[in-house]
């Protein structure tokens, strides 16, 4: 599959199609993290309203959503939501700001290093 302007290559595992390899590689990690028993569960791709959608002088604006990568629920009942990032955009640093004024779930933001594997 093709790469995007940031170098991400579309990864497909399990007949899911992910962004990137580090994506993927990262939904094969909680996987495993389920299995055995490190995690309750996880969600892909879930998604937190921003903005709703409003008219103003006849005009539509349509809602702004954050699609985030991962919504991780740990066996302590806490959530984490997760983001693999390899380049943090100006359109993601306003997304982030909104969503941590609206919601209280911790938003982590990770990157995958290949001597380290994922960091914050």
């Amino acid at each position: 599959m093709p790469a995007n302007k940031y170098g991400a290559r579309k990864t497909q595992v399990d007949g899911i199609t992910f962004d990137s390899r580090a994506e993927a590689k990262y939904y094969e990690q909680l996987k495993w993290l389920k299995v055995s028993k490190q995690i309750k569960d996880f969600k892909l791709q879930p998604r937190f309203l921003l903005q709703e959608a409003f008219k103003k002088n006849g005009k539509t604006f349509r809602k702004i959503e954050y699609i985030a990568d991962f919504e991780v629920h740990n066996l302590d009942g806490s959530i984490e939501i997760i983001d693999i990032k390899g380049v943090e955009t100006k359109e993601f640093a306003i997304k982030r700001k909104l969503y941590e004024r609206l919601y209280d779930t911790p938003l982590k933001v990770l990157a995958l290093d290949k001597s380290l594997g994922f960091i914050e």
